[in-house]
């Protein structure tokens, strides 16, 4: 049975319109690295898209090689070790630390990171909690992406490139931070691995 977080999440998002099953495997190997109840969430729900593939669940170790490459010449990986849980369409990473409990964002759009760098070293009293409240606090347009003229793009691109599977996003050309417009125009379809890893070695 769905607790009220996360039912509350479904309430805002939809039913998942993509699902794949989290193993056992999986669950034995998170468990005391990944919060409980976001493995009880894998359990029930396993890892799915959500409003035709705008915000993701996803299986950590899909993620592993691309989040070490973004990770690599910052702070991060010395604070904590962090698992992506969770990603958008538009190639915004959502990672967990197994130490402190806390989350950063990877921004891949933009090429830039947000945390509360303050609290990255505090222990979280209640991660259960900091799960179920990251899910309770989700809506369409915190996963949605503006453009110039501060208009949502998920929509339309859904319309103009169809829908996403779970190897895919939908990707700048050129990408926003060498220049390029963030506008319909401009967005095309790419294999989600493929282009994270070019956009990552772009940075560097």
């Amino acid at each position: 049975m769905r607790d009220e977080d996360f039912g509350y999440f479904i309430s805002v998002m939809g039913e998942a319109t993509s699902h794949r099953q989290a193993p056992d495997s999986h669950l034995a190997k998170y468990r005391g690295v990944l919060p409980d109840v976001l493995l009880g969430y894998w359990q029930q729900e396993g890892w799915c898209g959500y409003a035709n593939g705008l915000f993701w669940t996803v299986d950590p170790d899909d993620y592993k090689h691309l989040l070490d490459m973004w990770l690599a010449d910052t702070v991060f990986p010395q604070i904590d070790n962090y698992h992506v849980i969770a990603r958008s369409a538009f190639r915004t990473l959502y990672a967990w630390g197994e130490k402190y409990n806390q989350k950063i964002v990877v921004s891949c759009p933009t090429g830039s990171f947000v945390a509360l760098m303050s609290k990255l070293k505090a222990p979280s009293n209640n991660p259960d909690l900091a799960i179920q409240t990251f899910f309770a606090m989700s809506d369409k347009e915190r996963f949605d992406l503006e453009d110039g003229q501060g208009e949502f793009l998920f929509e339309r691109a859904l319309a103009k490139l169809g829908p996403l599977d779970e190897s895919e996003l939908y990707g700048f050309e050129p990408a926003l931070f060498v220049g390029g417009t963030a506008s319909l125009e401009h967005l095309v379809k790419c294999n989600l691995d493929v282009h994270l890893t070019v956009l990552s070695r772009m940075r560097s």
